[in-house]
């Protein structure tokens, strides 16, 4: 990574790197990973670089307190530029870097040096590749932690009650805590038998959830059902499936179910319903819906795991299950119709 960090620098400064040197002893038990001579016409200046690889804000800490140090160990070098290298950096780790006034480059060309007159800020998309080794959070099972910790985000839970509550093994609540942890989205309470944590930045990890969950491709079924008031349509489906007896979960969303968890438009006149995996034609059976590509009005979205997970009742529909708002506001940012405008609604009613 070295190569790659003494590039970007020369070419973002129009300078040339004239020394490098790796593994700078300058206290007994302290070492500093590179330090390179940048030279930018007549001035020349020290760059002092400690290296991470995928790192959230805690992985930085140590390499923050090092670059410190090796300022602090004489008068010449307080001028060293702190500056640290990673394969990839969490936006948190990021930003913990700029406030503390440090420089940082990424593996896929991203560069951050603010030193006297010099401000370099060159920002890259992140590629895939740069992300391996940091724990996903969507795996089926783990999504289904994911959505218990935000039904249950101001509540301090133990790993036991967080695998109950969501269904899921402890084993897999401990991985999904412990990348929670690496990023600061969550905080702890206690130890051992009595440790305890709860989510602190729910709205960060609902955005992350909403970047994987656009990119999933659903099975939908498009149907046609006849009904004299679009009003009374939610109503209606709900009549029929409990009359055809089921034994599979279902539950309403999209824009109809939005409208009624948090109301902003007059009407609605299509309905989305959400089954398992393979139960699609049954329900289109006993609800009498006929196939229709074009002036479809009922659409029936085959899914497993967390989609189904934590359906609730509303008052006003005594018998008709909704999904929970969080899959509610995931389904709606699909850009169809108004869904945007409904998503920010349902979002303003979680209150994050």
């Amino acid at each position: 990574m070295s190569d790659e960090l003494c590039a970007a620098l020369a070419s973002a400064t129009n300078g040339q790197i004239v020394s490098r040197r790796a593994e700078i002893a300058f206290d007994r038990n302290l070492r500093l990973n590179l330090l390179l001579t940048l030279r930018v016409g007549e001035y020349s200046a020290e760059v002092a670089v400690e290296t991470v690889r995928n790192a959230y804000p805690r992985d930085v800490q140590a390499a923050i307190w090092r670059l410190n140090e090796y300022q602090i160990s004489s008068r010449e070098r307080m001028t060293a530029i702190p500056l640290v290298a990673a394969e990839s950096l969490s936006p948190g780790a990021r930003d913990m870097l700029r406030k503390r006034g440090i420089g940082y480059f990424e593996r896929n060309g991203n560069l951050y040096l603010n030193h006297g007159s010099w401000l370099v800020n060159i920002e890259k998309p992140q590629p895939e590749v740069a992300k391996r080794g940091v724990t996903s959070l969507f795996s089926e099972a783990r999504e289904m932690v994911v959505h218990a910790l935000l039904v249950n985000r101001h509540k301090w839970l133990t790993g036991g009650e967080l695998a109950e509550i969501s269904h899921t093994s402890q084993y897999t609540c401990s991985v999904v805590l412990q990348e929670l942890e690496r990023r600061e989205w969550s905080e702890s309470s206690g130890s051992g038998r009595t440790l305890r944590r709860r989510l602190s930045k729910p709205r960060a990890l609902l955005d992350d959830w909403a970047e994987h969950w656009k990119k999933r491709r659903n099975e939908r079924t498009r149907w046609y059902c006849f009904v004299d008031q679009p009003k009374r349509m939610l109503s209606r489906l709900t009549d029929e499936i409990d009359k055809a007896g089921l034994s599979f979960p279902w539950a309403f969303t999209g824009t109809s179910a939005a409208n009624i968890y948090a109301p902003l438009l007059t009407s609605t006149d299509t309905t989305e319903i959400v089954v398992p995996h393979r139960s699609g034609k049954d329900l289109a059976m006993a609800l009498g819906l006929k196939p229709a590509e074009k002036g479809a009005n009922v659409t029936l979205i085959e899914r497993d795991g967390t989609s189904l997970q934590f359906r609730d009742l509303h008052p006003n529909y005594p018998s008709s299950y909704f999904v929970s708002p969080f899959i509610l506001y995931l389904d709606l940012l699909d850009g169809r119709g108004r869904n945007k405008e409904l998503a920010e609604s349902v979002l303003t009613r979680l209150d994050l």
